[in-house]
C-alpha cells in the first residue's frame, strides 16, 4: 500500500446505510492543485516586484488575481458540498466479467453542480454534470475475479470545478454488492442425459402448454407467466397453473454426475450446464451438496440455480 492509500484510510467517510449519504461540511477537504501551487508562486512574484519596483498596476493585478483565486476555492467546495448519494442494486455478472455500480448523485441545494467525477481505487474517473434539483447516474466499473458477493469498494467523488486551482473530495461508503456468478466452463460438453430422455406420450405436466390442468402452491421460482394473478387477487393466495401436456424430460444437473479436476471446475461445468439448459429451453433441476432446486425453467429458476452455484462452499 502506497504512503498517499496509507493516510487516505484515516479520512472520514461518509455512508449511506440505510438513508443515503449527505457530504456535509465535515465529509470534504480541499487542497491546492499543482495548477494551484503554480499560480500561488506567479502571484508571490508579481508582489515582489510590485513592491520592488512600487509598481501601482502591479498591485492592482496581484490582489485582483489572489481574490479570483479564492473565489474560485469556495466554488469548488460548493460545488460538492450537501451532494446527496446512493446507489443502484447491480445486476449479476459472471466472474472476471466487471461489475457494474450505479452511483446516484442528487442536488439537495438548488445549484447546478459541474464536472462531479467518482471513482474506486485505481479506476478510471466517469464525470458528470446535474442539473438545479436533480440527479444523475455515475456508472462505475470494479473487475470481479471470484464468485460470491461482491461488495462495493470506497467511492471517491470530487470535483476542480471551476479554475482547477483547487482539488475538493470525499469519500462515500456504498450499500451495495453484487452478485458474481461462477466463470462458466470454455468447454461445451453435452448436457447429461435425462432419466426419462425418450419419455413420450400424454400425462400430466407441470411443464406443458396445451391444457389447464388445475392449480398448485406457487413455489419460488416459478415462472410469473404461469401465476393464476385472478386468483391472487379475489385472495385465494398465490397459486401456479399447471398444464397437461406432451410429457417433457427433466434435465438433473447432479454435483455427484459433474465432472472435473477439483470442485471450482465442476461448479464451472455446472454453471455451463444451466446456460445451455436456459438457453435451449429446457426444464431442468439442481442438485448440489446441501440444495436440491426443483425441476423448473424461466429467468427466476435461472438465476435461482446461478445464484446456489455462485455461493457454494466448495472448500
Amino acid at each position: 500500500m502506497s504512503s498517499a492509500k496509507g493516510w487516505k484510510k484515516w479520512l472520514r467517510v461518509a455512508r449511506g446505510n440505510p438513508a443515503p449519504a449527505t457530504l456535509s461540511s465535515r465529509y470534504i477537504y480541499i487542497l491546492p492543485t499543482r495548477y494551484g501551487v503554480l499560480f500561488a508562486c506567479i502571484l508571490l512574484g508579481l508582489l515582489i516586484g510590485s513592491i520592488n519596483y512600487a509598481l501601482s498596476l502591479g498591485f492592482v493585478v496581484t490582489f485582483l488575481l489572489a481574490g479570483m483565486a479564492v473565489i474560485s476555492m469556495l466554488h469548488t467546495w460548493r460545488n460538492l458540498a450537501y451532494l446527496v448519494i446512493d446507489s443502484r442494486k447491480p445486476a449479476p455478472v459472471f466472474a472476471t466479467e466487471d461489475a457494474v455500480f450505479e452511483v446516484i448523485a442528487k442536488d439537495s441545494r438548488q445549484r447546478a453542480r459541474f464536472s462531479i467525477a467518482a471513482h474506486f481505487d485505481d479506476t478510471i474517473p466517469t464525470y458528470a454534470d446535474i442539473v438545479t434539483a436533480g440527479e444523475s447516474p455515475i456508472r462505475l466499473l470494479l473487475p470481479t475475479e471470484k464468485r460470491g458477493w461482491l461488495k462495493a469498494e470506497r467511492v471517491t467523488l470530487f470535483t476542480e470545478f471551476p479554475l482547477g486551482l483547487f482539488y475538493a473530495w470525499s469519500y462515500v461508503a456504498l450499500d451495495a454488492r453484487c452478485m458474481v456468478y461462477p466463470k462458466p466452463a470454455t468447454h461445451h460438453l453435452p448436457l447429461p442425459a435425462s432419466p426419462d430422455q425418450g419419455a413420450a406420450g400424454v400425462l400430466n405436466s407441470s411443464s406443458g402448454d396445451d391444457d389447464f390442468a388445475g392449480h398448485r402452491a406457487y413455489q419460488l421460482g416459478d415462472s410469473p407467466k404461469r401465476v393464476d394473478w385472478k386468483a391472487s387477487s379475489r385472495e385465494q393466495g398465490l397459486l401456479t397453473k399447471q398444464f397437461q401436456g406432451e410429457a417433457q424430460s427433466t434435465l438433473w444437473l447432479d454435483w455427484v454426475a459433474t465432472p472435473g479436476a477439483d470442485n471450482e471446475q465442476r461448479i464451472s461445468q455446472l454453471t455451463r450446464w444451466v446456460l445451455d439448459a436456459h438457453g435451449l429451453k429446457h426444464t431442468y433441476s439442481l442438485r448440489i451438496p446441501g440444495i436440491e432446486i426443483s425441476p423448473n425453467n424461466g429467468e427466476p429458476h435461472y438465476h435461482r440455480c446461478l445464484e446456489a452455484l455462485a455461493l457454494m462452499d466448495a472448500t
